[in-house]
Formats: C-alpha cells, structure tokens, sequence
C-alpha cells in the first residue's frame, strides 16, 4: 500500500459566507459604436441545449499603478468596445414560435455592469481555492431593476477589498460561449482594457457552421443525449433543491502521475499498448469510480447503470474542421457508461480505456448524427456525472492591464450533476458538488484509490 500522499478536500469557511458587500454601481452598458440591431443570430443546437449561467471569476493582487476605481472605468470601456465585435452578447433570447427555437436577437439591449466593495481583505477570506457559496456574490447574474425578460445574458463585475486587491467577475449565459470561446472573449475583453491594443483574435460568428443536416440522418444511438418528457427548450436549466455540500479535491502532481503509472502498469501487463493514459483520461476514471460508487452506497443496488459525460471540443474533429476561432458552443458529451458493480471490479485501465474510447466515439459523422438527432428530439446533453475540464483553457493566463490574476475560479452553483476539472500550481482541482451523505462516500473511494 502506498502510504505517502498529497491529496486535499477543501471545504467551505463557513465564517465567509457573507462578504459584506457595499455595491456603488449597478447598470446596463452598450456597444462603443452602433450596431445592426436588427440582427438575428442563428443558434445551432447545440447552444439550444445550453441554457444556463456560467460564472468565472478572477482574483488580483494589489496593484498601484491600478487601484479599484481605475479598474472600474478601464473594464467599463472595455466592455463598451468589445460588444462591437461581440454584438450578439448585448442582446436578448427570445422563443420563435414558428420554428420553436430559440432566437438571439441582437438588439443592443445592453451587458450588466456592476462595482462594489467588501469590508474583507484577500487574507482576512483565506484559501481561495475552497467552493464557497460566498463567491457568488462576486459575480451577480442579474439586475435587480429589470424584468426577466429584459436580463442581460452576460454580466460583469468588479469588487474591491480593503487590501486594494479586486476581483472581476463573468456570468454568461453559456448559450453565448463554450470554454475555448469563452478564453478567447476573456483575451479580446482583456485587450481593450488596454490602451492602444487590437482584438487579440477576430471571433468567427458563423453558428451555421453546426446547423443540422436536411434531412436530419440519425446513424448511431445517442445515450448520452435525453428527450425530456416535457418540451425543455427555451427554458433555462434549473438547478437542485437538495442541500448540496461543495468541496474541492486537490490532487497533486505525484498523486496524478502516481495514478498514470499504476495504469501504465495494467496496461504492459494486458499489453494493452493503445490505451491513452493521459492526465484527462485517468482523472475522468477516478471520478467515474467514485461518483458511482458513491452513489451506490447511498442507493445500494450495484446494478444500476452509471453513465459518466465529458465534454469534448469539436473544432478539429469535424470534415472540414472548423475554424479555431469558432465563436459559439462546438462541444459535445463524450460518454462511458457501465453497471456500479462492473465500476467496482473492473482495474481502472479499464475504465480509463473506456474513457478514451468515448472521446474517439467523436468522429465528424458522430457529430452530425448527434446534432440531427437533438434537431429531431429536442433534447439535451444528460448524464449521472458531467464533468467539465479547464486543464487546457488557460484562462488563468489571460493577461489585463493589471497583470495576470492571483486565482482563476469556477463559481459553486446547484446544478448537482456537474463536476469540474481544472489546474492549480502542482496538480489538478475537482469541484464536486452532491449531498453529504453522497460526498463522504465519494472521499472515501476517492482517498481508496490514491493510496492503493
């Protein structure tokens, strides 16, 4: 047994909850110059399957050359000049009854813009890596003066501490953006808090690039897409009403590389010499094992079927290839799915083949036939677990005005089913969010794995 190891479970403090804030502003913004806003974007189904809030938030150190106030207006204006390019994030969705799609207008109805100030310093709220459900309030997602039907789609925030550091919140709604689409905003939004820079990267807004087939051609089954039994489009997703504990897992760089060995090690046994044992692959297995089998202590029937989803980047995967500064949702579900007790026995090469064999499933007709069949059903992405990964989107790497940000972050949200990847200084961060009962399990299997 291994009795040497780096892992982590981070919880929430408790005495962070309420970040005490003042907010001194709270507005809508719009495009520096006009824009056509009389435009309709088209959106694949893919964005149609996607309508819930993603909030991303970056902490910064202090920095005299650019105290709160000066961030404020700098990003202000940033955001003014980037709705240009980016008109279709000042609009509004909006149901099409004919075509019973959702619509995004771009009526230059304008982005949120917030500024506000916390009573705390970034020592006084600790560790930032911990899921603290305080957070959100670091990231609004809606105006309190407008309707529902008048909410921008993306908001954004600054806060102030009184240590001079600051944090810059985003929600989006995810509609707007994937993850590599959302890094590419984030370089543009953050070129033109600059003074004299160009867009970092001109967006490519075409979504019909992901439209579907006429007619629609289904040529594989999709178990990791779900017709609801009520009509779901044009709603937005809504989260659980369980009480859901949150905790980040820290696995270090010796637990991870730890692990590919071990899998490295089953592999030469079976000569199994295609697997892919790569950091994704391998992490993507361990939390397939310990969320099912947490799961079913709590149910306690090993025959239930567990199906894991991961999302998959498209870009290179399509006939043509689309272009890498596709602006939109190019992203599907990759699944694996298996009995609880199979989870169990199997060796986690297993499941780590399975894994990669879910991402090479992918292929540009694949693709198509998934994006025929939610044009046909209308249905979502849905698994038992989905986890999303951050490893390679670099958004940590963005650089503003004032620098690089001290800790980029997921914000916690209810949405139960959703688990997240992403990196830190040596190793990998999971953010798992499920009920207690279910996440003392999940560290139990989790920590059973590790020091195996």
């Amino acid at each position: 047994m291994r009795t040497k190891f780096e892992m982590a479970a981070l919880s929430p403090n408790p005495a962070m909850q309420d970040l005490k804030l003042t907010f001194q502003l709270s507005t809508l913004v719009f495009p520096a110059q006009q824009t056509d806003d009389h435009k309709t974007l088209f959106l694949s189904n893919i964005d149609q399957s996607l309508n819930f809030n993603v909030q991303i938030l970056y902490f910064f150190s202090p920095n005299p050359d650019f105290p709160p106030d000066t961030v404020v207006t700098r990003l202000k204006l940033a955001v003014e000049k980037v709705l240009v390019p980016y008109d279709f994030m000042a609009g509004r969705l909006k149901w099409n009854h004919h075509s019973a799609r959702l619509d995004l207008h771009c009526n230059a109805a304008g982005a949120g813009f917030m500024a506000a100030s916390s009573t705390f310093s970034l020592d006084e709220i600790g560790d930032l890596v911990c899921p603290n459900p305080g957070f959100r309030q670091l990231v609004v997602q809606t105006l309190n003066n407008l309707e529902d039907e008048d909410q921008p789609l993306c908001v954004f925030q600054v806060t102030s501490f009184k240590c001079g550091g600051f944090a810059i919140g985003v929600s989006l709604n995810h509609i707007l953006l994937d993850g590599l689409a959302g890094r590419m905003f984030l370089e543009n939004l953050a070129s033109q808090a600059f003074e004299d820079k160009p867009l970092a990267i001109i967006p490519c807004h075409n979504r019909r690039l992901l439209a579907a087939r006429s007619p629609p051609l289904i040529s594989f089954p999709h178990p990791e897409l779900l017709k609801p039994q009520f009509p779901v489009l044009g709603r937005p997703v809504s989260g659980s009403e369980k009480e859901l504990d949150f905790k980040v897992f820290k696995i270090s760089s010796s637990d991870v590389n730890f692990l590919k060995a071990m899998v490295a090690k089953q592999a030469a046994a079976d000569n199994a010499t295609a697997v892919k044992i790569t950091s994704f692959n391998v992490m993507a297995a361990l939390i397939w094992r310990c969320r099912a089998l947490s799961l079913c202590d709590v149910e306690g029937n090993k025959d239930r079927v567990f199906t894991m989803c991961y999302a998959v980047d498209l870009r290179s995967r399509l006939n043509p290839p689309l272009p890498p500064e596709y602006c939109g949702n190019a992203i599907l579900p990759a699944y694996a799915s298996a009995k609880c007790r199979d989870i169990e026995k199997w060796p986690l090469l297993k499941l780590v083949e399975m894994i990669s064999e879910g991402i090479e499933r992918l292929s540009d007709e694949y693709v198509k036939s998934a994006i025929d069949w939610l044009e046909i059903n209308k249905g979502i992405p849905y698994g038992d677990c989905v986890l999303t990964s951050w490893l390679r989107l670099g958004l940590n790497e963005v650089v503003f005005p004032w620098g690089k940000s001290l800790y980029c972050c997921h914000v916690v949200n209810n949405l139960e089913r959703l688990c997240w990847m992403f990196p830190y200084v040596d190793g990998v961060n999971i953010l798992i969010q499920r009920p207690a009962e279910e996440m003392e399990r999940f560290q139990f299997h989790l920590l059973n794995l590790i020091v195996a």
